[in-house]
């Protein structure tokens, strides 16, 4: 359960635009869940606890790097007294895609002949790497915008009075979340509509205009706010009508001389305006691309931040992503924060901070669900842990699946959806849902109905609620989701040897990794081979030549490690994370030692200048186990 409910900002502005009643045009744009939306806005933002997982540095600005939702981060944020000067977001576009990384297997150190192979097999992308979804894209418009709708008012109560906050979208949905905005900021504090012109993305034979663009919203919070023009060199230069300020008209107007001729300079400088030519990360660039589906390129925030904020203000990005945002905000002198659900964002992020030299505390919003790895994964996983969960055709997509059993028949399952925050506490708007549009439709002969919930906001009062208004031929019968989650992470296992190691170039404390054994790599890569051979036997029954070369992992599996940390500070397995030494192995096998890249392969070792009493690995999915030395 949450803690308690944080209130959002106040009502939102009068007079604009909103969903359900577009009154300039008197058309009506109604979705079914807005009295939904307004019911939980009432309630305010779970705050839950948190905890601190690791501090790098001192971090005296109080950099922070917060695994969860944006609405409970905004609760925490807002709990603190903490606020920010410049949000940006680049939230889900609901495009209807899966998000996926490339995994990739690394060197195995233990294996002379995987070495001596590497250059002509393992290099070659299709052997050593699998793809892994990371997050899904999938709404209906709907849920879509009754979840943008509370981020945007969660966002908007932990803003400074001069904050400004840029959204940024696609052709998807961004029409759609313009309208929200007005709503949620007023029309009046709209600033900008900005293009982002990405002139370098390869385009397909396609039966239209290529889409090379994306829009960025830029909307202030009041009055007074932060911008600075952002000026870029010409190639030429140029004679132009010199511009200076009227105070009594409040604009701009041409300079003249005291014989009231217009006034002429030359210059090689122009102020940026609101379409940003700026190229896509592409694999060869200089900006090193970090794996991430979605990660932007340093420009784009570079010249959002400098346009919208000084140094020393917060900088918050809600759907963190890469980490893009809180490194460009700590190299430009700023505060930041990053907030994502993803797992593999907070490591990411971490990672690429550390490399940047950068002070923060990484803090976990305990909200009750041990999340596989991120939701899209949970959510897989989930159908395999609930026992006799099947798929049902003959069910809405409302319903996860059915049960059968001998007593009940076919019964409904309903899990929330681990992607929307919004379906994560069960209350009575929720249950009226179920019992007002989802049962209806179900099979005459049903009965019993189960629902799955991970919060429950009163449960006896919930119960109430379903004798009063539920159908009483039908059973329903309300489980904790998280007492499944709880058998979802399962840790690696590694074998280790500990020693002290002194020659002429190191003195101090060694740790060799025997092997690492990772159930979930191994059963994701036997997944990958039987898909692929599947492929194989598909096209060969079509005539054509294929072979089917599958992924291979040793006996001693440490090509499957990307990450080891060891913790010389304290041995309490819970205690928050403290590294004193630590290596990244990237995806060639060379090592990433303390954050800085050297041209050195892995010898399955990690070195420390003090006795380790703690051991951190991370595999090639994301998955990390802390291990006592």
């Amino acid at each position: 359960m949450a803690i308690k409910y944080i209130p959002y900002f106040p009502n939102t502005l009068e007079g604009q635009a909103v969903l359900d009643n577009f009154v300039r045009t008197k058309r009506i744009l109604r979705y079914r869940d807005n009295d939904r939306v307004e019911e939980r806005i009432q309630q305010g933002m779970p705050l839950y606890e948190t905890e601190l997982q690791e501090r790098v540095g001192r971090n005296q600005n109080g950099n922070l790097v917060l695994r969860g939702e944006c609405l409970s981060a905004c609760a925490y944020l807002k709990d603190k007294g903490i606020t920010v000067d410049l949000v940006y977001i680049d939230p889900p576009f609901a495009s209807g895609a899966d998000y996926a990384k490339k995994v990739y297997l690394r060197r195995n150190p233990k294996v002379a002949e995987a070495i001596r192979q590497a250059e002509s097999e393992l290099d070659i992308e299709e052997l050593r790497s699998f793809e892994e979804k990371m997050y899904g894209d999938i709404w209906n418009k709907e849920s879509y915008l009754n979840w943008m709708y509370e981020n945007l008012m969660a966002i908007k109560s932990v803003m400074s009075d001069t904050a400004s906050i840029y959204v940024h979208l696609d052709w998807h949905i961004g029409h759609y979340v313009k309208i929200l905005l007005d709503e949620v900021f007023g029309e009046d504090n709209f600033v900008n509509e900005i293009v982002w012109y990405y002139y370098n993305k390869m385009q397909g034979n396609v039966n239209r205009f290529a889409s090379n663009h994306d829009v960025i919203f830029y909307y202030k919070k009041g009055d007074s706010y932060i911008y600075t023009p952002i000026k870029e060199r010409r190639e030429n230069s140029i004679k132009q009508i010199k511009r200076v300020w009227n105070k009594e008209t409040q604009k701009l107007v041409n300079a003249k001389d005291d014989n009231g001729n217009i006034i002429y300079i030359e210059t090689d400088e122009k102020t940026i305006d609101d379409v940003w030519r700026i190229s896509m990360l592409q694999p060869a660039d200089k900006e090193e691309p970090v794996g991430y589906a979605t990660q932007k390129p340093e420009a784009l925030l570079e010249r959002i931040i400098n346009a919208s904020s000084n140094k020393g203000m917060v900088v918050a990005d809600f759907f963190g992503g890469s980490g893009v945002t809180a490194t460009v905000a700590n190299r430009l002198g700023r505060k930041f924060i990053h907030t994502d659900i993803n797992i593999n964002s907070i490591q990411t992020t971490r990672d690429r901070l550390l490399a940047a030299k950068a002070e923060f505390d990484i803090r976990e919003i305990k909200d009750g669900v041990s999340l596989y790895r991120n939701p899209v994964q949970t959510m897989e996983r989930l159908k395999k842990l609930i026992p006799g969960l099947r798929n049902e055709d003959a069910l809405d997509k409302f319903w996860e699946g059915s049960i059968v059993d001998t007593k009940y028949g076919m019964t409904p399952v309903y899990l929330p959806n681990l992607m929307d925050g919004s379906t994560r506490v069960l209350d009575k708007p929720l249950m009226n849902r179920i019992i007002r549009e989802a049962m209806p439709d179900l099979p005459d002969n049903t009965k019993r109905v189960i629902v799955y919930y991970i919060d429950i906001d009163n449960r006896e009062e919930i119960e109430r609620f379903i004798r009063e208004q539920g159908n009483p031929l039908v059973t329903i019968e309300l489980r904790d989701l998280k007492q499944v989650l709880d058998n979802v992470v399962v840790e690696d296992l590694a074998e280790w040897e500990v020693s002290e190691e002194s020659n002429g170039l190191f003195s101090g404390w060694k740790v060799e990794i025997k092997q690492f054994q990772s159930d979930r790599v191994r059963q994701k890569i036997y997944e990958i081979n039987q898909k692929n051979q599947l492929q194989v036997l598909q096209q060969k029954a079509k005539g054509k030549e294929k072979t089917f070369t599958p992924i291979l992992v040793s006996d001693e599996g440490l090509e499957t490690i990307e990450w080891i940390s060891l913790d010389c500070t304290t041995a309490e397995r819970s205690a928050p994370w403290h590294s004193d030494s630590e290596i990244k192995i990237d995806k060639l096998g060379y090592v990433i030692k303390n954050g800085t890249k050297t041209t050195d392969y892995w010898d399955a070792c990690i070195r420390c200048d003090h006795k380790p009493l703690r051991m951190k690995i991370r595999n090639i999915c994301g998955d990390e186990t802390v291990i006592s030395l």
